[in-house]
This record gives C-alpha cells, structure tokens and sequence, in this order.
C-alpha cells in the first residue's frame, strides 16, 4: 500500500503543479502561482523517485494509470466537472493496467 501512496501523492504534487502554470496562463492568475507550483512539481519527481521499482520505466509505466484516477477526481472535486461514463470506463481500464504493472509477478527478475 506504500507504492499506491506514493503513486498517489506524485500524481498530486504533478498535477497541482501543472495546474499552477495553467492557472497562470489559462485562467489569468499571477505568476506569483508558479512558486507553490514549481516546488509541487519537485516534489512529484521526487515522489516518483521513491516508487519500489528497479525499473524507472515500469515505475512511469504504472504510474501512468493512477495519474489518470487522480486526474479526474481532481477535475471533480477542484473544477467541479463530474466524470462521465467514457471517463470511468477509461479510468478502470487504466487502473486496472497500473494494478497489473505494479502487482503483476515478476518470476525472478
């Protein structure tokens, strides 16, 4: 359950820290916004730095699917957009992969 939190707090601080400069060039907001962002963006990559992976790209890999789940509770509960059904079928079918790559068998390697 340690990778998931991980997984997950990376995909906060990324997506708090996109969300930063979109604000900044998107919605009018002062620049003064890319400082709390930049340093969630350091946070994400070290955050993702401590996924128990021998692998970065399997690390990404896997990350990539709770990204997505975090993206959209994100527009949910920050944006106030409800997912849709094409949104949570592609949800599950991302997460469901990410499960895969993390907890998947390794046989030996």
């Amino acid at each position: 359950m340690a990778t998931i939190a991980t997984y997950l707090l990376a995909a906060v601080a990324e997506i708090g820290g996109c969300f930063a400069f979109w604000a900044w060039l998107r919605l009018d907001r002062s620049p003064l916004w890319l400082i709390p962002g930049m340093a969630s963006l350091a946070l994400f990559a070290w955050a993702l730095t401590r996924i128990d992976s021998d692998l970065a790209g399997r690390a990404y890999a896997a990350y990539g699917g709770i990204y997505i789940l975090t993206s959209l509770v994100w527009m949910w509960l920050v944006e106030g957009s409800r997912p849709d059904r094409w949104d949570t079928l592609g949800t599950v079918l991302c997460v469901s992969g990410a499960l895969v790559i993390i907890f998947g068998p390794r046989g030996g390697q």
